[in-house]
């Protein structure tokens, strides 16, 4: 049971804090976790930053608000990578904007739906495993790394990308930082763009939990088989440039820059405005959307 994913659930109504308890524990895949108010909350994830793989937030609740708690969370070395679901029942378009422009990458109105609610606690479970995946792995090869002034790869598969990204994150300041986005435009280079799986394709297979299936079925497609995606890093003066490109039709990449109101209850489709708004400087599509440009400060030497 220690080794399962570990849920914070935050609410003050006990009744709340029952459903949903119940709810995921009879999953059998989390151990859950609960606190009645969000001083109890903080208290608990500032004890043991690194304890809790995601925190289900209730929004309005008395001593401190969800609002107040992420905005700490924020504030924090280890907490500010852990994903919080924003349960609601403030459901305009500004309400939900501001919480996601304060950190939250998923909401759930209330009353939820149960179905929604496993399937984005599993969404965001699976994202948190990644992104821990992704940091033992930046441990790899960073001295070297650290030399690299120019490079270029091609890559494949999925696994390739994740690779990749943690590889020539090493190569930039904060790598912790870069890894959650390369990683998303590398993986959105191999399935959005040579593969072809669209955004409500992807929608239905992650719920079913058939994406991965779906992305090695089509790896062996004739049609894609001879696809390539590549990633090429230059150090630009004081300036990191790395470019994504990918052999795909392209897509129209404008309503993806930043976290939408309207898709906030969508079980991925952040990956762009994680990049975007948090992984680096700027980021630049080109042409038709199948190559993009992503950019960040460089460490200079004094």
């Amino acid at each position: 049971m220690t080794d399962l994913p570990h849920i914070l659930v935050v609410d003050d109504e006990p009744f709340n804090l029952e459903i949903i308890n119940e709810l995921l524990e009879e999953e059998g895949l989390y151990n859950v976790s609960t606190a009645e108010d969000g001083e109890i909350a903080l208290k608990m994830m500032e004890a043991e930053p690194e304890l809790f793989d995601v925190v289900l937030l209730d929004r309005m609740m008395p001593n401190m608000n969800g609002m107040e708690v992420l905005l700490k969370m924020q504030q924090h070395s280890v907490l500010m990578h852990c994903p919080v679901i924003f349960q609601t029942a403030k459901t305009s378009v500004a309400d939900i904007s501001e919480g996601l422009q304060a950190g939250a990458h998923y909401y759930l109105t209330k009353p939820f739906d149960e179905d929604v609610l496993l399937s984005v606690v599993k969404t965001a479970v699976r994202d948190r495993l990644r992104y821990k995946s992704m940091q033992t792995s930046l441990d790899k090869d960073k001295g070297l790394m650290s030399l690299l002034r120019a490079a270029s790869f091609e890559f494949r598969t999925i696994d390739e990308a994740r690779s990749l990204a943690a590889l020539v994150c090493n190569a930039c300041p904060e790598p912790q930082t870069v890894v959650m986005g390369l990683t998303e435009l590398m993986v959105n280079a191999v399935e959005h763009g040579n593969l072809g799986v669209t955004y409500d394709e992807k929608s239905v297979l992650n719920s079913a939990g058939k994406w991965e299936e779906e992305i090695e079925r089509r790896l062996t497609l004739d049609k894609y088989s001879e696809r390539r995606a590549s990633v090429e890093f230059q150090l630009k003066n004081d300036e990191i440039e790395i470019t994504v490109k990918d052999q795909g039709a392209g897509f129209d990449w404008k309503e993806y820059m930043n976290f939408e109101a309207r898709r906030v209850m969508d079980n991925h489709g952040r990956g762009i405005a994680i990049a975007n708004k948090l992984s680096f400087s700027s980021v630049e599509y080109r042409g038709n959307g199948n190559e993009v440009c992503a950019r960040l400060k460089a460490v200079t030497q004094s």
